[in-house]
């Protein structure tokens, strides 16, 4: 074991005859296959991302009603399932549970197991229960907001029970924290934990950030990623009085980052409608592929050509319509992508 000394060992073997063994390792014997990631089913945000959403950790997404926070993550869910036909998650709908919204997202509904309670207890002892259980691959909280402590909920309007939604928030994170560990050394089935939130305003505040999330502040220290949803414009068809929305660009912003660079930026084309070859809940992943090919310099950019090995385009239109059309292709250099390292203040288009 190198420099460790047999009275360090000692402890070691100590603490692993009282706690399991593999619960204290030399650094160089944790597996850096077992460190894994989870693909968001976007190309841009993986990057940003650092390769995925890290697994055995949670994830937050932040951002104001409707600007796609949902749709990202059942379109995690339905990227995995395409990968995995084991993969399973857990939906906790503290919201309502929209079959054929997820549908539309690709997600195989056989394989999702639905929660519908608003009740806080309830739901953070049900994603403890599944967590340790280590049963299913990912479990999404839609959304914190809209849980309600059990007190609060058998109150009358005009009771008050403040902070206690803090207060529980806190302790399913400590909670959770453990219930989410997986083996260092060991392959065990890895998990996702997935929490939507939304921006609510501070009162009273006259300089910095006026807004906040619901649930207290220690669960910020408890996610490895937290990512704002914006909406950044709309994707229109059609012209003048016959122009129709039929799609969203969605900023993202990963303001939190314990693998990789923060304050990074993905851009993702959400169709909601069926515009061209989309149909609805599709993304444009090949725009996505070809702005990152060129960003990192993967492909070369003279001019009005890019070029690739033997091949070359008239415009990045061009190497958009091949990738779309050449799955081994859009493959190729999606893994060239994933594997550059990402560069601090990087912005994606």
């Amino acid at each position: 074991m190198g420099v460790i000394s047999p009275e360090a060992q000692k402890v070691i073997a100590q603490i692993n005859k009282k706690l399991g063994e593999g619960s204290v390792v030399i650094g160089e014997q944790i597996r850096g296959d077992l460190l894994t990631r989870t693909t968001t089913g976007s190309t841009t945000f993986d990057y940003v991302l650092g390769g995925g959403f890290p697994s055995n950790q949670w994830n937050e997404l932040i951002g104001e009603p409707s600007n796609g926070k949902t749709a990202i993550a059942l379109k995690t869910i339905a990227a995995n399932q395409a990968k995995d036909p084991n993969f399973v998650a857990v939906w906790i709908a503290a919201e309502q549970w929209v079959p054929e919204y997820a549908e539309m997202c690709g997600v195989d509904a056989s394989r999702v197991i639905v929660i519908e309670t608003n009740i806080m207890e309830e739901a953070y002892d049900a994603a403890i229960a599944f967590a340790e259980s280590k049963s299913v691959d990912a479990i999404v909280i839609d959304s914190l907001p809209a849980l309600v402590p059990g007190p609060e909920s058998e109150k009358a309007m005009e009771e008050f029970t403040v902070g206690r939604g803090a207060l529980l928030t806190n302790k399913f994170f400590r909670k959770a924290g453990a219930a989410m560990k997986r083996s260092m050394i060991e392959s065990e089935r890895p998990i996702l934990g997935i929490v939507i939130n939304q921006w609510r305003s501070k009162i009273g505040v006259m300089h910095g950030d006026p807004r906040t999330t619901p649930g207290g502040q220690g669960k910020d220290y408890a996610y490895f990623t937290r990512s704002e949803v914006k909406r950044d414009e709309w994707i229109e068809a059609g012209s003048g009085t016959n122009k129709t929305r039929v799609g969203q660009r969605i900023k993202i912003r990963v303001t939190k980052n314990k693998t990789a660079p923060p304050q990074q930026i993905a851009y993702i084309d959400f169709y909601f409608s069926p515009h061209s070859i989309y149909e609805a809940g599709d993304y444009d992943t090949a725009k996505e592929t070809a702005a990152l090919a060129i960003v990192k310099e993967i492909v070369d950019r003279r001019g009005g050509w890019i070029y690739y090995g033997d091949r070359k385009w008239q415009g990045q239109e061009a190497l958009v319509n091949s990738i779309r059309e050449e799955v081994d292709f859009k493959a190729e250099l999606d893994s060239k992508i994933l594997s550059t390292p990402s560069t601090f203040g990087e912005a994606h288009e």
